[in-house]
């Protein structure tokens, strides 16, 4: 049986691989943009505070492990299917 530790990934961290690509964008104070897809990236713009959530951390834990922190453009980028992003914003959102 294996045991599977989560990493929690800093959101100093993340927001310094970002943070050059916010400049050039219309982002407001306090989010970030987030490109989420398995093959068709679609941008969403989501709050800071989210980037700590539990759920959202597995999310970054999952992008991590595909694209090493290595995105395109300094993209904060999650392959994840879009539906259940949202669902997980929604979520997020309303809690």
């Amino acid at each position: 049986m294996a045991i599977h530790y989560q990493r929690i990934i800093p959101t100093k961290q993340i927001l310094r691989l970002i943070l050059p690509s916010l400049e050039a964008t219309n982002v407001p104070k306090g989010h970030v943009p987030v490109y989420v897809g398995e093959t068709q990236k679609k941008r969403f713009v989501i709050p800071i505070s989210y980037l700590k959530h539990p759920s959202f951390q597995n999310l970054l834990s999952q992008a991590e492990e595909e694209f090493k922190f290595d995105h395109p453009l300094g993209r904060l980028t999650i392959p994840y299917r879009e539906e259940a992003f949202i669902d997980l914003t929604c979520s997020l959102n309303s809690s």
